[in-house]
């Protein structure tokens, strides 16, 4: 097995400057680890919220497993495994002005275990995103070029 990506959340490379990446464990029952592995997930507006030392994922979307009878809320919180050195090193980043940690993906480490990787990172200007898009399409841009004169 493989760190295959079951789903990553694509806009926050756009919104977000990464800085630090941290990979952490998930609290899940299991059909809805079932329902990871169907590949039933969304990040797309889930954020890291932490409360009392420990740290939480919200509004990540896990599709209920067809097969289960146990109903979930698919947007439940779920709390996430981190080393308590690493909790501290994320909470003093956010303290800085502008700093925020976002859910990058989730997959399946060699293990078998679920793992999301978090970042932490600030938020970028217009000006930055407008930078990337033309970026983007010069690559684009290259490629086909490449592709033409092969």
């Amino acid at each position: 097995m493989s760190n295959k990506a079951v789903a990553i959340n694509r806009q926050a490379s756009f919104r977000y400057h990464i800085f630090d990446k941290f990979e952490a464990g998930i609290v899940l029952s299991g059909p809805e680890v079932k329902s990871i592995r169907e590949g039933n997930v969304s990040l797309r507006e889930s954020f890291i919220r932490f409360q009392a030392g420990e740290v939480f994922v919200m509004n990540m979307h896990v599709r209920p497993y067809s097969c289960s009878s146990e109903a979930l809320d698919p947007v439940r919180e779920r709390k996430l495994l981190l080393n308590k050195r690493e909790i501290d090193r994320i909470y003093k980043q956010l303290d800085k002005k502008g700093f925020t940690s976002v859910p990058l993906k989730v997959y399946f480490n060699q293990r078998g275990k679920v793992k999301l990787e978090i970042a932490l990172c600030q938020g970028k200007q217009l000006y930055d995103k407008r930078q990337a898009i033309r970026e983007r399409d010069q690559q684009k841009e290259m490629a086909r070029a490449k592709k033409r004169f092969k």
